[in-house]
């Protein structure tokens, strides 16, 4: 057996057996997040004559740091959470202050509320009550939006926005740890962008590859949870091992990464194909081969509908 015994038994040992097996840094992460900053960096400064190259660079490098940023706000690739997070804190992709999505991310990982409408931070789905009173020219938008083309187009700009109105109205309602979050973010905004004005790339460029790239992140995030009966069977296995595995760092893996948050990045794989079966048993068998059979299937077709097909209503 490759992996230790306890790898299934109880939480706490579950956690204890699937920690880092090297001590100290997490050498692979900090090495790749070094190669991707130098990658961002020279596609920055290249000539005018390779603008295309420069911008497929950038967006290949803004959105392998998106996950990247998964991974240190997991704790890799240091032990230290403050070393970590400083390593977080200037995000060259622009929109995403990484304290705020440290805070959403971990709570997205309580799974007994993955895909809840209102406990769920980073779920699509809508209370059906709430899907019901929208505008048609809403709905209409929202059920594009569940096809993989439109989450891919429309999927960045409505994330965005939703977002940043979630955010300012806590703001309002005078919630200073978001307030925090977005103010500490800044500083690292006007760096990039200050940066990015000396370099070769136009702006426009630039906040374009931003969005792309986001635009890249929405093929993994489409399908990583189903809404079903059994918290356990929520999450996705998606068996590529491509250039999109590569840039979403292996996340395509996704149950087993909810099964065990600690595991870095380049070891879910092995620990998938370890114990493959117990892992689609688990999740019963939300698995897909490929992204190529994602894009099959769901390039103009919508897996899901907007409303939460098992929702029940709240009590008063």
């Amino acid at each position: 057996m490759n992996t230790p015994p306890t790898l299934f038994s109880n939480a706490g040992k579950q956690k204890a057996s699937v920690r880092r097996g090297i001590s100290g840094w997490d050498w692979p992460t900090l090495w790749l997040f070094a190669g991707c900053l130098t990658v961002w960096a020279t596609a920055l400064w290249l000539p005018d004559g390779w603008a295309g190259l420069s911008f497929g660079l950038l967006i290949f490098t803004l959105a392998l740091h998106s996950s990247l940023s998964h991974e240190i706000l997991h704790g890799h690739p240091f032990r230290s959470e403050r070393a970590s997070t400083a390593l977080g804190l200037i995000q060259p992709g622009l929109f995403v202050p990484y304290l705020r999505f440290k805070r959403l991310h971990l709570a997205h990982h309580n799974d007994a509320n993955l895909t809840d409408p209102y406990d769920d931070p980073e779920t699509n789905y809508l209370d059906p009550g709430v899907w019901a009173r929208l505008p048609r020219p809403m709905q209409v938008l929202l059920t594009v939006n569940n096809t993989l083309l439109g989450r891919m187009v429309l999927g960045p700009l409505i994330g965005m926005v939703s977002f940043i109105r979630a955010d300012l109205g806590m703001i309002a309602a005078g919630d200073r740890r978001v307030a925090l979050d977005w103010l500490i973010h800044l500083p690292g905004v006007i760096g990039v962008l200050w940066v990015v004005s000396l370099s070769a790339v136009p702006m426009w460029v630039y906040l374009s590859a931003c969005y792309v790239a986001l635009s890249i992140l929405k093929i993994r995030t489409f399908l990583e949870h189903q809404a079903h009966a059994r918290a356990s069977g929520r999450s996705v296995v998606v068996e590529d091992r491509g250039l999109l595995a590569l840039l979403f760092l292996n996340n395509n893996f996704h149950v087993v990464h909810h099964m065990h948050p600690t595991v870095s990045w380049y070891r879910l794989p092995a620990l998938y194909r370890a114990h493959r079966s117990r892992y689609l048993r688990r999740n019963d068998g939300y698995v897909y081969r490929s992204y190529a059979q994602v894009f099959r299937q769901f390039l103009f077709r919508r897996k899901d509908p907007v409303a939460h097909p098992l929702w029940q209503p709240r009590a008063d």
